[in-house]
């Protein structure tokens, strides 16, 4: 099959293309993902997933648009920035998880009531995005689709229950 042919029938996804897209360019989509996560399982799990995602979507590929080939790679290279800037945040949540857990004794019910008064100081539209990232572990994109509002929106909410908490949390502790 050639490219052309290719184009037309994963356009109108048909079985046999999706399979011969990724035989002929499995190679160049995990080299993209590669370049971007640094880590061959997390590549090959990116290709997979977003070659799947591709063919669920129906006029997700349309060949008058341009390649196969070049849409595919802008395709895994785009799904690969999303999963490395994910795979960040979450880093980052753990990092400051860990540096809390190091800063303080296991359970220390004053630090525990402090946080929680804090906390309960937040308006409800700051408070449970915050809580949905912490104690529930969603990312901000499954926030924002639980809570029926924009991601950025998410983004900014947290952001800114971050920011009071911070400034909250350190005033109280220089007094002390």
């Amino acid at each position: 099959m050639n490219d052309e042919a290719l184009a037309a029938a994963f356009a109108q996804r048909r079985p046999e293309a999706l399979a011969v897209a990724y035989d002929r360019y499995a190679k160049l989509l995990y080299s993209a993902a590669y370049a971007v996560l640094q880590n061959s399982a997390d590549a090959e799990d990116c290709v997979h997933d977003s070659l799947l995602s591709l063919w669920k979507k129906t006029r997700a590929f349309m060949p008058w648009r341009g390649n196969l080939r070049s849409f595919l790679v802008v395709c895994v290279r785009n799904a690969a920035i999303s999963k490395k800037r994910a795979q960040v945040r979450h880093s980052r949540i753990e990092d400051v998880r860990a540096l809390a857990a190091e800063e303080r004794e296991p359970f220390d019910p004053f630090e525990h009531e402090r946080l929680a008064r804090a906390l309960a100081l937040l308006p409800a539209e700051q408070r449970d995005p915050l809580r949905l990232a912490y104690d529930e572990h969603l990312t901000q994109t499954q926030i924002a689709q639980q809570l029926s509002i924009p991601l950025g929106t998410v983004k900014s909410r947290i952001s800114l229950a971050m920011k009071k908490l911070r400034d909250a949390l350190e005033v109280h502790h220089e007094s002390h």
